[in-house]
């Protein structure tokens, strides 16, 4: 019998499960965001019980059906357990409803806005880490992004410093953090706590799994030298093209054919060059235009023409386009390409009316970036910091997200 057992065992397969990633948009789907309280796009991070809204803009034309559908995942993006009604009051899989055509616009589109809770998606009712699918009305999967939910149940104080390790002293930047849990019983913490730090609301740079150092009464501990560091990178180029018929802040000068063009000015290389503070908006950016009531409407879609001085050692480089306006991505739409005859690179987007940050990286045959490559690694740059807390108590099913910390490096200390 045992040895029936055994065999048994060996025939069932392994099942393991892989940490989920955003499906990127095709060319007809532009500027994803998630609107909170403020104007720029950020990385949504929504407290229990708030809004969580979706707009997306369709430039194909059509007025196409899109559905949507909304997963649960453990701390590190694997998937959950929870039935979706354990999660979820009502039903997802529904027709989005909320949508307008452009006006007054060279580039037609069609705009999308999905809010939860609305008539037949009522609430989330607990907190972690979601992604959001749209798809076809054929079931075709369009893009997929990630969205946290939290409670507000332990204060996070983060504090910036430079790095203890004295080869990346003038390159790095260390985050220290400190839980309180309050009245809130914390069991077992290095078992059921994990922690996740994450710069300018890059999700894919983050550092996850952090357990506390050490606790002091009902306080958690986390003072790690290089655990917790990251690259200082340098401040984000911007541009700003809200009067789409003038060249703005960025922009040498335009030009109008089936749409605006939007030629920016030649950036150069910063890696070897001192640090020059350059007050950005951290990656994210903002759609507006002037002399109009509702840009998510109304604002144009515009090609904009980035370029970059050609340098000896970005020669045979995969170099890229990179910020929140692409979700940090990198793949062929985001790729520059080499002008010998003007010796810089360059890359044209379409991309919406607004206030963009921006910078170039390089990618790696292996998938792995590298920021700091062109625009050098810096301490001094100010770069924000999320810390967002996960407890899965002994017995439970889900992690929770009991509390959010923000820091920045504008006050950088030793």
């Amino acid at each position: 019998m045992l040895k029936n057992f055994i065999q048994l065992l060996i025939l069932i397969p392994f099942v393991s499960f892989s940490q989920v990633e955003e499906v990127n948009p095709p060319d007809y789907i532009k500027t994803i965001n998630f609107k909170s309280n403020t104007p720029e796009t950020q990385l949504p991070i929504l407290k229990l019980g708030e809004y969580v809204v979706l707009e997306f803009d369709a430039l194909n034309g059509d007025e196409a059906d899109f559905y949507y559908k909304i997963e649960h995942f453990n701390f590190d993006w694997t998937p959950s357990v929870l039935m979706k009604s354990e999660y979820l009051e009502g039903f997802d899989n529904q027709r989005i409803r909320d949508y307008e055509n452009s006006f007054n616009t060279y580039q037609i589109y069609s705009h999308y806005r999905l809010t939860i809770p609305n008539q037949f998606t009522k609430s989330l009712l607990v907190s972690g880490n979601y992604l959001i699918s749209i798809y076809t009305d054929d079931d075709e999967l369009v893009f997929s992004r990630k969205f946290m939910i939290y409670e507000d149940k332990v204060d996070v104080g983060v504090v910036i410093k430079r790095a203890r390790d004295v080869q990346y002293v003038e390159e790095k930047q260390r985050v220290e953090f400190v839980v309180n849990s309050n009245s809130f019983q914390l069991n077992n913490p290095l078992q059921t706590v994990n922690a996740v730090i994450i710069q300018n609301n890059n999700l894919k740079t983050a550092i996850s799994n952090i357990k506390p150092q050490y606790t002091i009464g009902n306080q958690l501990i986390y003072k790690y030298d290089s655990d917790t560091s990251f690259w200082g990178g340098n401040e984000f180029f911007y541009f700003e093209n809200k009067d789409v018929r003038a060249a703005n802040t960025g922009i040498q000068y335009i030009d109008l054919k089936d749409l605006y063009h939007n030629y920016l000015y030649t950036n150069i290389a910063r890696a070897n060059t001192p640090y020059t503070y350059n007050p950005d908006i951290n990656g994210n950016y903002v759609i507006l235009n002037i002399d109009t009531e509702n840009p998510s409407i109304e604002a144009d879609y515009v090609w904009v023409h980035f370029s970059l001085q050609a340098t000896e050692n970005l020669r045979d480089k995969n170099i890229h386009v990179f910020g929140n306006f692409n979700n940090y991505s990198v793949d062929d739409s985001t790729k520059m390409t080499f002008h010998p005859e003007k010796d810089v690179y360059h890359n044209s987007m379409l991309l919406k009316q607004g206030f963009y940050n921006y910078k170039y990286i390089i990618s790696h045959d292996n998938n792995s970036i590298d920021e700091g490559f062109i625009d050098g690694n810096f301490y001094q740059t100010e770069n924000i910091y999320k810390v967002l807390v996960y407890y899965r108590d002994l017995g439970r099913r889900y992690d929770k997200i009991i509390g959010v910390g923000e820091g920045s490096s504008i006050n950088i200390s030793n």
